[in-house]
């Protein structure tokens, strides 16, 4: 970022609340949240790389799932928490660059994932015969490399449309964490033209991405008829794990991004479900509907 064209080093947040009172209680609540994301992650991370019956390519995509959700949660939890016991709850520009680039990164390469076990289980599903044959080791590999190459190049252009833009104050941001659109008020100039970017860039491939996914699981639907009760209800199962996730995470995406939003309360508090909440509620809904994991799961904490 040019000084010449910056006059703002520092950015200040608003925060979620102003009440001091409801921010302390909102520590109490959010950072037992956060750690049970950093421990119910991290738990199916290592379950699926030390167990032996863990290692078909659903549980290998499920891995760096939850490996991306520690690290899209990291990127804005720890300070949010911090700033909640703060008066002044203040960013550096370049930190607050850093955030934006990182939130991103890792929010496309969870999106991108999602669409790869989506493929998995149509796979699976529509074509059993041929599975292990599609699914090959290195099939897997360069597809868990291709989402975290997409969320790369997606947060590139973000940046690149960002570090453009000047500062000259004001240096209030109306949000509790760094995003575009709450960065772009503050830029001394029109940003209009970089606001439908952004829109095309973020809301579109979230956009694209749910329509891939509502696709493939309609067609998987559709299979499931030739399928026997016993196999159909074993697919559905794990169908609806992943089904529930995808919601959790492209309800608020959609909801931010695909509409022109005039005030940030409303995306404050939406922004805390996608941040906070599902991070935290994604391994449990993958355990709790899959006896293999659970089963692993059991096996680990009885070695250790």
């Amino acid at each position: 970022m040019e000084s010449s064209t910056n006059n703002v080093t520092e950015l200040i947040f608003t925060g979620l609340f102003q009440d001091p009172e409801v921010q302390r209680v909102c520590f109490v609540v959010f950072l037992p949240m956060y750690l049970a994301t950093l421990v119910g992650n991290g738990l199916i991370v290592l379950t699926v790389n030390v167990s032996k019956s863990l290692h078909s390519p659903m549980y290998f995509f499920l891995s760096y799932l939850s490996l991306v959700e520690i690290t899209y949660s990291s990127t804005i939890v720890p300070k949010f928490i911090t700033d909640l016991l703060a008066k002044i709850k203040t960013i550096s520009l370049e930190g607050c660059v850093a955030q934006i680039f990182f939130f991103h990164f890792f929010g496309v390469t969870e999106v991108l994932l999602l669409v790869v076990m989506a493929y998995d289980r149509y796979v699976a599903i529509c074509k059993p015969l041929h599975y292990m044959n599609i699914m090959s080791h290195q099939l897997c590999h360069v597809l868990v490399t291709g989402s975290w190459l997409g969320g790369f190049f997606h947060s590139i252009i973000q940046i690149l449309i960002t570090i453009r833009l000047p500062f000259c104050g004001p240096n209030v941001i109306d949000h509790y964490f760094c995003d575009l659109q709450p960065l772009f008020k503050l830029a001394c100039t029109d940003t209009s033209m970089e606001g439908v970017i952004v829109l095309a860039n973020s809301g579109l491939i979230a956009l694209c991405s749910f329509l891939i996914l509502v696709s493939s699981y309609v067609v998987i639907l559709f299979n499931l008829r030739n399928h026997s009760a016993e196999g159909r209800y074993k697919a559905l199962s794990t169908c609806a794990s992943h089904i529930t996730v995808v919601l959790l995470f492209f309800g608020p995406a959609i909801f931010l991004y695909m509409r022109a939003s005039s005030t940030f309360t409303e995306d404050k508090l939406v922004a805390v479900f996608y941040t906070v909440v599902t991070p935290m509620l994604n391994p449990i809904i993958y355990t709790l509907r899959n006896a293999e994991v659970k089963i692993a799961m059991r096996s680990l904490w009885f070695k250790i």
